[in-house]
């Protein structure tokens, strides 16, 4: 026990050897935060603190697991190391009968919360409708999160009350507490029960806090109650790495830790033991432009290490192409794929390196996540897709003949497939015999209605296959004939992630046609089924990690590459124009910097098709942030940045342009020649680029071009 106190740095045995008071450890990334809280524990047992009084909590079963074992296998003692879920399940288990419930309640899991939500709207006439559902679900989750009862809901959720009242009067009949009310409730028998509270202060006198820049307003306040009495509370965490602020996390309650706790000691842990000095003093640059925060510096004795590479590409597909051949050169180097992780901001990103992965035959995992081509929503449009090209596709007229709704259910897809059996015909067939009524069935008028509509879609979007219209163009046009966006719109929670990817799609079939020799339909689906059944990549161990940022955090790897590093990007247009969002945003963007160990590559383009139409980006202001000296721009010398351009110089990247004879385009790049001042255009009707000198091609400002 006394090696593992030893090996310490001075500010880790500081925090480890304090015992009486409140502490507030602020362990910077990489710092080795969970070992501080371990070796505390270890200290206290040493000082003869009996192993009960001890309670150290953290907010994942995993977490919680490996701190109890380490302890166990150091000082061969059981220390209570627990979630703030279990914790309260626990206590209630002992107490709640004070509030007038059986000791042997039920915990319900998601599916029996939402069966006994479903039950309160049907027996308060509310119509079950899937939007207002999951609001309401989230809305009760996040009143009982801020400690409100159904009876003191402010003015702006009045609208919850009857529904919310009807939902906890079902638990309680069925003698259930949902996965929220654990918090809710050991609050409420705290505050109303002083003695009960007394006895549980009196059990654990010294308690310990992981990652507590994460804990919200129920978890906050359940433990300043139990630590009331001798203010023993030792929180460590990382204000500049507080990220969920959208889970209910909430970044006061680290930064008023002093005021909270009147002597609360403060000690800083700055040692990075993961990353060199260069990517620490980046990521120290970055995070001093956030107000909200205890000042602290990271530092290692690791060597300054190589700079921080930055390439700024013309489009997506560069921007994939370049990690791609970085990711070969490291492998060749004897780097493993698995010591390599891509982290994105938002999850349709991953389309553009997944494909780049697959063409390069390099093996990746998405973690915390789907693969692009196995998200329903994508596997939705490809569905009527293969609707266009074969009459004969039964499963793909099952997963799409009801998007949206058209009252066709299981019973009537049976009956149809009886049907097909019995009359020898494919299924589009069968359909228009019904509706010819040359096949009697008893389908209702709006169910018939419905197949009308849909077989008149997809033979709309035949007729467009065989003019040889773009495929971006019919895939659009799917999008908007089956009202797809408007069904997306029922789950309001993830509709701008799951646009975001169907746009992306879009995207996918213009670069796929402006590639292939052979562009065709059959062609584009054949390719994209052979990357989704390819993609076994989750039992592949040496794989390079594909992530969001959010998935990232805890994480760390040799080489870190943080792509898609553009203004509506990063930092996400959603929060960029708020204070506090954009400061999370910029926490986010620190928390990706230190993943890297050794390199980190920032990556950026100044063209790409975003939310299904080409725009000129522009880089994220965080890459301004960033200190000059530790940053190796490795973008090609004659890529010249707009603001280097003369001042002559009419039109920049993005900009709509016309020419008399190619048509409407796009600006790719703006660029100086022996010929003066020269556009690389891509034409939208001939599906090429053509370089351009502008004193001689005359363009001309155009129209938003829409593809």
């Amino acid at each position: 026990m006394q090696n593992t106190i030893s090996e310490l740095n001075i500010e880790q045995k500081q925090a480890a050897h304090h015992v009486e008071g409140p502490m507030l450890v602020l362990a910077g990334a990489g710092s080795g935060k969970t070992r501080i809280v371990v070796a505390r524990i270890l200290h206290l047992l040493q000082m003869g603190v009996p192993a009960g009084e001890i309670l150290a909590m953290t907010f994942t079963n995993k977490a919680a697991d490996e701190m109890k074992q380490r302890v166990l296998k150091i000082a061969k003692a059981y220390i209570l190391t627990s979630t703030f879920h279990s914790l309260c399940a626990r206590i209630l288990r002992e107490s709640i009968s004070a509030l007038g419930y059986n000791k042997d309640f039920l915990i319900a899991d998601e599916d029996d919360s939402e069966k006994i939500l479903k039950q309160a709207f049907a027996s308060l006439g509310i119509k079950d409708d899937k939007d207002l559902f999951k609001n309401t679900k989230k809305q009760i989750s996040q009143a009982k999160s801020q400690l409100l009862f159904s009876g003191a809901l402010p003015p702006e959720l009045s609208s919850l009350q009857d529904v919310y009242a009807r939902y906890q009067a079902l638990l309680e009949q069925y003698n259930t507490l949902d996965f929220d009310d654990l918090l809710l409730l050991t609050v409420k028998l705290f505050q109303d029960f002083p003695d009960i509270l007394r006895t549980y202060q009196n059990r654990w006198r010294f308690i310990l806090i992981d990652e507590y820049q994460d804990t919200n307003h129920a978890q906050y306040l359940l433990i300043k109650l139990l630590s009331k009495t001798h203010h023993n509370v030792f929180a460590v965490g990382d204000p500049d790495q507080s990220i969920y602020s959208w889970r209910g996390a909430n970044i006061q309650n680290i930064l008023r830790f002093e005021q909270d706790y009147a002597g609360a000691k403060i000690v800083r842990l700055e040692q990075n033991y993961r990353s060199s000095h260069t990517i620490l003093e980046t990521a120290n640059a970055l995070i001093k432009h956030n107000e909200n925060r205890y000042e602290k510096n990271l530092w290692c004795e690791r060597g300054p290490g190589e700079k921080v590479h930055l390439f700024i590409a013309e489009n997506e597909r560069q921007e994939a192409d370049f990690v791609m051949r970085r990711l070969h050169h490291f492998h060749k180097k004897g780097i493993p794929y698995k010591d390599c992780s891509i982290f994105y901001r938002t999850n349709f990103q991953s389309r553009t390196f997944e494909d780049a992965l697959l063409k390069e035959k390099i093996p990746y995992t998405i973690i915390g996540g789907l693969s692009f081509y196995h998200r329903k929503e994508i596997k939705d449009i490809l569905a009527f897709l293969r609707m266009v090209l074969s009459n004969c596709d039964f499963l793909a007229f099952t997963r799409t003949i009801n998007l949206p709704k058209r009252g066709i259910g299981f019973v009537a897809l049976e009956k149809m497939q009886l049907l097909m059996q019995e009359h020898k015909l494919d299924i589009l067939s069968l359909c228009q015999n019904i509706l010819e009524r040359k096949i009697e069935t008893k389908f209702s008028q709006k169910q018939l209605q419905g197949i009308e509509e849909y077989i008149r879609n997809i033979l709309a979007l035949r007729i467009m296959q065989n003019e040889g219209k773009p495929l971006s163009e019919l895939i659009a046009s799917a999008i908007e004939r089956f009202r797809y966006k408007e069904y997306l719109k029922e789950d309001s929670e993830t509709y701008e992630e799951k646009k975001g990817n169907i746009d992306e799609l879009v995207a996918k079939a213009t670069e796929w046609q402006e590639e292939a020799s052979l562009p065709s339909l059959s062609a584009f689906l054949e390719e994209l089924s052979l990357k989704s059944s390819s993609d076994n990549s989750e039992t592949i161990v040496d794989s390079v990690k594909l992530m969001t940022l959010h998935n990232g955090k805890g994480l760390e790897f040799p080489v870190v590459f943080l792509v898609g590093m553009e203004e509506d990007l990063f930092p996400h247009i959603n929060v960029k124009d708020s204070h506090l969002g954009l400061e999370e945003e910029r926490r986010l963007c620190y928390v990706g910097i230190t993943r890297a160990q050794d390199h980190l590559f920032l990556t950026a383009a100044r063209y790409r098709f975003l939310w299904g139409y080409p725009r000129n980006m522009r880089p994220s202001r965080f890459l301004k942030e960033l200190p000059s000296n530790h940053i190796e721009v490795l973008s090609h010398q004659k890529e010249i940045l707009e603001e280097d351009l003369p001042t002559d110089t009419l039109f920049k990247t993005g900009d709509a342009v016309f020419h008399k004879d190619f048509g409407s385009g796009i600006v790719h790049k703006a660029y100086q020649t022996s010929l003066g001042t020269t556009y690389d255009v891509f034409f939208i009707k001939t599906k090429t680029t053509r370089s351009l000198a502008a004193k001689y091609a005359k363009l001309q400002k155009d129209v938003i071009i829409k593809l």
